[in-house]
């Protein structure tokens, strides 16, 4: 009980109940305030001037408005109309004060957009109860858009610290690449990476922890680090299979708050053009070369962190000259047409192996699946990986 009166404490100090009066009788705006003196949480202001109710609205900020009917001046009907079309006074609940008690004109303030018709003037509980029931519905709103606008700017700046540590991009040499991360709203846990292993070995991978937020992104990075830093403890990182056991002992879900990632991870010997590559759980790698059919390089196995003791088989795959490699999130691929369909992801790989064959990178890919959802904003991260070997 003692949280819960803390809360309401926090909260009027937080937002108090801001009453505006626009009434062009001053006897009216003295006989509100002496019904509201003895109401320490609720702050009065009295306007006489319709002409300047918006400005004043905009300066005072009330949590409630009670405005009078008929003023001089002013129509009282338009000027909800002007309070509604105003961006500072749009959702502030609005009580309209008067004298008149016909159906017809409450129905019209209603149409106009008054959210409560009281005539004037009404017993001091009932004005007191109404007062605040309207205006604690609009604090909430506000904490709400408070709260949002504050987990918006915590999960940009996560947004920004996972692509402050996503690779630079390698612009020339016998391995080049290209990437994409595009954080969703809410904010993922995608993240990859490629490092030389030795001067014959060249290791690539990307993970998607489950879930969305701030802390599968900290996961995420974490998992990141711990492989392009090579920090696994007596770990061969030539070893697919070695890597994802290590990471699914490191990062058991019962020890992360039940987080648990899905991961790619592939080896390139130089020498040989060999690749060795192992999955937990993941999309599959697509490879793309000249004259050949897309292949998709794919192992089943349980994503990272789910349980113990999971053995993770190992592919092996020759890379052809000129060949191009793909590493993807589920996220660029499980969207929908505007009429509802899902898309599939045999139609995806169609789509890539079109945008490849016309030249095309991640960034072209990510236009042409925002042409197919019509919509540039992507449900998941959507995290894009492109490695050309030559």
């Amino acid at each position: 009980m003692s949280e819960d009166k803390g809360g309401a404490a926090a909260l009027a100090v937080a937002h108090p109940v801001v009453v505006l009066l626009i009434d062009d009788q001053k006897i009216i705006g003295e006989a509100v305030r002496r019904l509201l003196k003895d109401e320490t949480d609720i702050e009065f202001h009295f306007l006489s001037d319709p002409t300047r109710a918006l400005a004043e609205a905009e300066r005072v900020r009330p949590t409630i408005i009670l405005q009078d009917l008929v003023m001089p001046d002013v129509d009282g009907l338009d000027l909800v109309v002007r309070f509604r079309a105003h961006p500072a006074s749009r959702n502030i609940p609005l009580i309209m004060l008067s004298s008149k008690e016909e159906p017809a004109v409450k129905a019209e303030a209603f149409a106009r957009g008054a959210n409560d018709y009281l005539v004037k003037l009404p017993d001091r509980i009932e004005l007191i109860a109404r007062l605040r029931y309207h205006s604690n519905a609009y604090i909430a709103q506000l904490q709400r858009d408070e709260a949002y606008g504050a987990l918006a700017a915590e999960l940009h700046e996560a947004a920004s610290y996972v692509r402050s540590q996503l690779p630079v991009p390698i612009a020339s040499g016998p391995i080049r690449s290209a990437w994409e991360f595009v954080p969703s709203t809410t904010l993922g846990g995608d993240s990859f990476g490629y490092f030389d292993v030795d001067p014959g070995h060249f290791a690539f991978f990307l993970l998607d922890v489950c879930g969305h937020g701030v802390g599968p992104a900290l996961l995420s990075v974490s998992a990141m680090a711990a492989i392009s830093r090579r920090t696994l403890p007596e770990v061969d990182f030539l070893d697919p299979a070695a890597v994802l056991a290590a990471l699914n002992e490191a990062f058991a879900m019962e020890k992360h708050n039940l987080l648990y990632f899905t991961l790619w991870y592939g080896v390139f010997e130089r020498a040989t053009r060999t690749m060795r590559y192992a999955s937990a759980g993941h999309p599959p790698a697509i490879v793309f070369a000249p004259g050949s059919e897309p292949v998709e390089l794919r192992q089943q196995a349980m994503p990272i962190g789910v349980m113990a003791d999971v053995s993770f088989p190992t592919g092996e795959f020759r890379l052809p000259q000129a060949a191009t490699v793909y590493l993807f999130s589920d996220g660029i691929y499980e969207v929908t047409r505007p009429g509802g369909e899902e898309f599939t992801f045999g139609e995806f790989v169609d789509r890539l192996a079109s945008v490849v064959s016309l030249g095309g990178g991640p960034r072209e890919l990510l236009a042409a699946m925002r042409a197919i959802q019509d919509g540039a904003e992507f449900e998941d991260d959507v995290s894009v990986l492109e490695l050309k070997f030559d």
